[in-house]
């Protein structure tokens, strides 16, 4: 059964579950788990830790399946990362570092809680109704085992949506031609896109590469000038994130209204105090 959920219902809660997901890219749990088994780049980590679901795959897939990353990048790390470390042991590695996250970010109590129970309880019902058709990376954490631990339950949970979410994003971002920088670009220019010091810095994109996709932006009326987006740019951004939430909702639907509050109130509430801890770097979303 489907319940009809408010507007946007479903972004707002891949909004709060996300960064719960994302916390483990920037704590020193990852780099630390990751050196051990031999891992010691950060781009090489990164690269394993989300591509090791999909197995000992090419610097190809990976550019594909990422999207926002340029290629010599990746093929820089891809595939001789999975010589040095199995995709089996990067899981492993990953999964003691969210662990390690999750509990340093919000305190025993909150990872004994019942909230938290019923939290993992709640998006492991909504991740229900993903589908693999399309979505490559979800697919492949689909594949993957629930942790019995709650915390490491919601975790998953929220990895499955946000990566569900992601490949469809993906489809959308292809359907309004924006390549991987110009999406980075146009996104920035929303204030809500990771800064462009942070995209340069981890994409392998350089300030020509940036300089050159604003100028098309610009060409297709979508930025002015001073690289703010247009009344055109603005309604363009609007409808991506639109069809992306057409894309995704179904788990959502599956959840229904009532589940969905529930979920995003509780997830809030984590991220609240994840962020209160320290989670993400300052400086790391805005314009500039």
């Amino acid at each position: 059964m489907t319940t009809a959920l408010p507007e946007r219902a479903g972004r707002r809660c891949h909004n709060v579950l996300n960064p719960l997901h994302s916390t483990h890219y920037f704590s020193p749990d990852l780099g630390r788990e990751l050196a051990a088994i031999g891992v010691a780049d950060r781009n090489a980590a990164y690269f394993a830790a989300r591509a090791a679901a999909m197995g000992p795959v090419g610097a190809g897939v990976v550019t594909a399946t990422f999207y926002n990353f340029r290629h010599e990048l990746v093929a820089r790390h891809v595939p001789e990362v999975w010589r040095t470390a199995a995709p089996e042991a990067v899981l492993a590695a990953r999964a003691r570092a969210v662990d390690a996250t999750l509990r340093r970010l919000l305190g025993d109590e909150a990872i004994r809680s019942k909230e938290m129970a019923e939290a993992a309880e709640l998006a492991l019902r909504a991740a229900q109704a993903c589908v693999r058709t399309a979505r490559p990376l979800y697919a492949a954490h689909a594949d993957l085992p629930v942790p019995d631990e709650p915390h490491l339950a919601l975790w998953h949970a929220a990895t499955l949506l946000r990566e569900h979410r992601g490949d469809g994003h993906l489809t959308v971002l292809l359907g309004a031609a924006l390549d991987p920088v110009e999406a980075l670009v146009s996104h920035t220019a929303t204030g809500k896109g990771m800064a462009p010091k942070w995209i340069l810095a981890t994409r392998g994109w350089t300030r020509e590469d940036w300089d050159a996709a604003a100028d098309r932006l610009r060409e297709r009326g979508l930025l002015d000038a001073e690289g703010e987006l247009t009344a055109a740019g603005v309604d363009l951004r609007k409808e991506i994130e639109e069809r992306t939430d057409r894309l995704d909702r179904a788990p959502y639907e599956h959840l229904g209204a009532a589940g969905v509050e529930r979920l995003t109130e509780l997830a809030t509430g984590l991220l609240m105090t994840a962020l209160t801890a320290g989670a993400f770097p300052e400086g790391m979303i805005g314009k500039s």
